[in-house]
This record gives C-alpha cells, sequence and structure tokens, in this order.
C-alpha cells in the first residue's frame, strides 16, 4: 500500500480509503490511485483486515461423498449462502468413516473456520465440546448429531418420505412389498425402514424380515439380493429403494435380469425409489424427492444465524418430501401366473 501512495502522490490514508471504498476522496484523485494499483498489481489483504475483526470469513462443510448427486446440491447451496455472506467454503467428504469426519472436522478448526455445517458419518461428537468451547458454531444436516453433542439440526422426512412411499404402493393393491435399504446404523436408512414398517402396519399387513434387505449399494450385493427376492417360493411385487444409489443398482441389475431397462420390468414389478436422481424422469421411475438444496440453504442460513450473534435455543427442522409418481409405482400387482408368463 506504501508503494501505491507513493506512484499515486497521496498519502497512505488516501489509498486506504480508495481501497475499502470509504468516502472522502475526490473524482480525480481516487482515479489516479486506482490507476496505480492496476499498474503495481496490488492486492488487498482480506485475510489480515478480517483476523483484525476476529472472524477468519469462512466456514467448512462435511459431507459424505462430495461425487453424490445429493451432496452436490447440497454443497451447491451452502456455497452459495456462504458467497453472499462474504465467505470461503472448505469441503471435504467422509466417505461415511467416523474418524475420518472427526479428522477433517478439527482440520477445519484448526484453521480457525468460523463455522461448520456437518453431514455426520459418526455416532460420538464430544469431540467438537473444546471447539464449542473456542467459539466455533456447528449446524448438523441431514442427519442428527451423535452422542456429547448439541447442536442445530436439519433434517428431511425420512420416515414420513418412506410411509408415503409405501402407502403408494399398497393403494395400487401391492401386499408383497419389499425394502431395499442404506446400512442400517445409518440413521437416514434406519428412518425409512421405520416409516416402511409403519404403512404396513397401517394397512394391517405383516412385516416380513424375508421382505428386507438392508447394506451398502455396490452392484454385486443389490444383484445377488434381488436374485433372491424374484426366486423366492412368494416373491414381492413391488419394491421400495431406500436411497438414490440403491434405485439406480435396481434398475441395472433388472436390466441384467430381464434385458430390459424398463424401470420395473422383472416379472411386473413395482418401483419407488426414495430419493430422485438424473434421468429418472426419463426412466419412469416414481420417486420420493427430497430437496438437499433446500437442506443446505437451511443449514447454512441457521449457521450465519449463529454467526451474527443469535443465542435461541438449539433448533431441529424437518423438511417435508413429496412423491413424484412417474408410471414405476403406480403399476398393478401381477399374478404369479402373469408374472412367469412376462
Amino acid at each position: 500500500m506504501n508503494d501505491v501512495a507513493a506512484a499515486a502522490g497521496v498519502a497512505l490514508k488516501t489509498v486506504s480509503r480508495v481501497v475499502n471504498s470509504e468516502p472522502g476522496v475526490n473524482a480525480v484523485t481516487a482515479s489516479r490511485v486506482q490507476a496505480a494499483i492496476e499498474r503495481l498489481g496490488y492486492r488487498r489483504n482480506d485475510s489480515a483486515r478480517i483476523l483484525r475483526r476476529g472472524r477468519t470469513a469462512s466456514i467448512g462443510l462435511v459431507i459424505e461423498d462430495v461425487a453424490d448427486a445429493f451432496h452436490s446440491s447440497l454443497i451447491r447451496a451452502v456455497e452459495d449462502a456462504a458467497l453472499h455472506h462474504g465467505c470461503l467454503l472448505f469441503t471435504g467428504s467422509s466417505r461415511e468413516d467416523a474418524a475420518r469426519e472427526r479428522d477433517l472436522v478439527l482440520a477445519f478448526c484448526a484453521r480457525r473456520v468460523d463455522g461448520l455445517i456437518i453431514v455426520p458419518a459418526g455416532s460420538d461428537h464430544g469431540y467438537l465440546a473444546p471447539e464449542f468451547e473456542a467459539g466455533i458454531k456447528a449446524v448438523f444436516a441431514d442427519r442428527p448429531p451423535g452422542a456429547g453433542c448439541e447442536a442445530d439440526t436439519v433434517l428431511c422426512d425420512n420416515a414420513g418420505g418412506a410411509r408415503t412411499g409405501t402407502a403408494h404402493l399398497i393403494a395400487h393393491g401391492h401386499r408383497r412389498i419389499a425394502f431395499l435399504g442404506g446400512s442400517p446404523r445409518i440413521f437416514t436408512a434406519a428412518e425409512r425402514l421405520r416409516g416402511y414398517r409403519q404403512a404396513l402396519a397401517a394397512a394391517g399387513l405383516p412385516y416380513d424380515e424375508g421382505l428386507v434387505v438392508m447394506g451398502a449399494p455396490d452392484p454385486p450385493r443389490v444383484g445377488a439380493d434381488l436374485t433372491r427376492l424374484l426366486t423366492a417360493p412368494d416373491p414381492p411385487t413391488a419394491l421400495l429403494a431406500g436411497n438414490g444409489r440403491t434405485t439406480v443398482e435396481i434398475l441395472r441389475a433388472l436390466a441384467s435380469l430381464t434385458g430390459s431397462s424398463d424401470a420395473g420390468a422383472a416379472g411386473g414389478l413395482a418401483l419407488v425409489g426414495f430419493d430422485d436422481f438424473e434421468l429418472a424422469d426419463l426412466l419412469g421411475v416414481t420417486v420420493v424427492a427430497q430437496d438437499p438444496a433446500r437442506l443446505g440453504r437451511t443449514a447454512a442460513d441457521l449457521l450465519f444465524m449463529r454467526l451474527s450473534g443469535d443465542e435461541e435455543p438449539t433448533s431441529r427442522i424437518e423438511l417435508a418430501t413429496r412423491l413424484v409418481p412417474r408410471g414405476s409405482g403406480e403399476r398393478p400387482p401381477l399374478s404369479l401366473r402373469d408374472r412367469t408368463a412376462s
């Protein structure tokens, strides 16, 4: 800045006023200072300026998988909110590993981010207590915090969405409905299983453990589980997929089994997926849609509210899902003879 002042022939305070868009500098002088800034390539040291205010103007976001479409939409929403508030966003993926989540969170804290948005992989967040005492603010998204932590939380209505999807299949005549969900230790998967069971109970249908498969959505496992379900003596007539990646793997497995890319073509199966995904509309897949962008915006709004000094009791917000019928979830059940013929 001293060099700029010397080149423009003005006082250091004048350069500071121009750089910080403060009043009190006439247009001719301001133009001369701007010309010197451009000629010398001067850049304002925002880090030093912000640190003098006791903030770093940065936040950290820890998600499960940056490649996943759900988390990509969430990231973009949080990034937009951060830019709106003049903040930088640091992002990392836990890959569903509690230790990796903890390492990422503490790495962000060591760099003195002002706040955190966490999609948790672990079930114990007591390690955050010293960070909270140091002034770090945190909001949990998609899943609640584990033991030892109280913080603002934004969720989707997982149980309600699964209940709606299952009830939709029941309303179309299905009584044997299989549920293929994520690992039962994951909050969202457990909640969706709970919603599935609630819909069965409300319709007076029995819960059959043989129709429930829980685990990671890897292709070999999904294909083997689907084959086992479809070749059982009393196979399901409909499927509820517990997440978007499982829905996609079901479609691939069905295509392999039947040679058709038609959603649910194997034996006339009806299919409802939890989570929308790219090309689901073209494939005619009925889904229970979440709104990851809204989830990200809401979490970011809560975080910046805390950073502005709000000290209200912590809140837990649950966002609604919506059923999007596209054809695959509206197929009526076929008789065993029809299923064999198809």
